[in-house]
């Protein structure tokens, strides 16, 4: 019987079957007002109109009450957030009203589910509660204006 010895994990032994899906030592870029590091595009799933990418966000925490006083959306395609950790965390979302944020409604969304927004859908930054956290984000990246945001008037969230 053949035997084999597990090795560790590198991008490059493992680039022949596919791509190793981990933080960058430097994020891409910060968002949701410094608070979010984006760890962009670190594997895509060709298709027609874009492509659709794979990203992990590290964000830091918020606690309850947390004041939301920006929404954002991304009317070319959906978004789905998974949490990579074991706790619960919040969604916040609005409906649109002729292309602006309606009154938002917050989600407490419980640990280890995940959300996948509509193509058009407001929704705040991403909020894990009580300690940071990562997700795997599934977005499109492509042509085309694909990020609105917008800053309202503060809404206080409470437990």
């Amino acid at each position: 019987m053949d035997m084999i010895r597990i090795r560790p994990l590198t991008a490059e032994e493992f680039a022949p079957f596919g791509e190793v899906l981990v933080a960058r030592a430097v994020p891409s870029k910060m968002i949701n007002a410094g608070r979010c590091e984006r760890h962009h595009a670190l594997a895509t799933v060709e298709r027609s109109g874009g492509e659709a990418i794979l990203s992990l966000f590290r964000s830091e925490p918020v606690s309850l009450p947390y004041e939301c006083a920006l929404l954002e959306r991304h009317p070319l395609g959906s978004q789905a957030f998974v949490p990579l950790g074991p706790d619960p965390w919040m969604s916040i979302v609005a409906p649109d009203e002729g292309g602006k944020p309606g009154a938002p409604l917050a989600f407490l969304v419980p640990a280890g589910v995940g959300v996948n927004l509509h193509a058009g859908t407001w929704h705040g930054v991403l909020t894990p509660l009580d300690r940071a956290a990562d997700f795997l984000v599934v977005d499109r990246e492509g042509a085309g204006l694909n990020l609105e945001e917008v800053v309202i008037a503060p809404v206080i969230v409470t437990a």
